[in-house]
């Protein structure tokens, strides 16, 4: 059976699992940002618990606007019609872990283990997903120790992403070095 919580977030609660992802109240944590709502029950291995010591964290993916609704106010015989339209502003998150370090801990040695054993033709793999979560000085520190095919897979990466002219700068000098 898997565990589960219930957290409350700007006044309303939700049933959560790891790994969901689910809409809320507009939050004002940027983007990328790690949260930890409060916990009100942690269930799901034996008894449900109601005085949780446990921790839930959970990571904003992005601000949205919810569904448009129409309002229309009419009075019969007076000509008065009114319309007006709302949009809720939304954030929307996911939630990474239920019970805090172990099975962070868990988790981030599972994939160092995998990557070890990894053939060169697959670094380039690698290095690209990680420039999108580098900012431009660590991205001009850790050029220096990888390969052509790495800096040119994360060139492509930062072209087809975010775009951000200084990591694209840092990346191209360090491609003209090699």
């Amino acid at each position: 059976m898997s565990s589960y919580a219930i957290i409350s977030l700007g006044g309303k609660q939700y049933r959560v699992q790891e790994g969901e992802r689910l809409l809320v109240d507009r939050l004002r944590e940027g983007e990328g940002a790690t949260l930890k709502p409060r916990v009100l029950l942690v269930g799901g291995n034996g008894a449900p618990d109601l005085a949780p010591s446990t921790t839930v964290t959970a990571r904003v993916v992005g601000h949205e606007l919810g569904e448009k609704i129409r309002i229309g106010k009419y009075r019969r015989r007076t000509g008065y019609k009114k319309h007006a339209g709302h949009r809720s502003r939304l954030t929307r998150i996911e939630i990474e872990s239920i019970g805090g370090a172990k099975r962070a801990k868990a988790a981030t040695a599972k994939p160092k283990a995998q990557e070890k054993p990894a053939a060169k033709a697959e670094k380039p793999a690698t290095a690209g997903p990680g420039v999108e979560a580098m900012t431009i000085p660590q991205i001009t520190e850790a050029v220096a120790g990888w390969s052509r095919e790495e800096i040119e897979a994360a060139l492509e990466q930062e072209r087809t992403g975010k775009a951000r002219k200084g990591a694209l700068a840092a990346l191209e000098s360090a491609l003209e070095e090699k």
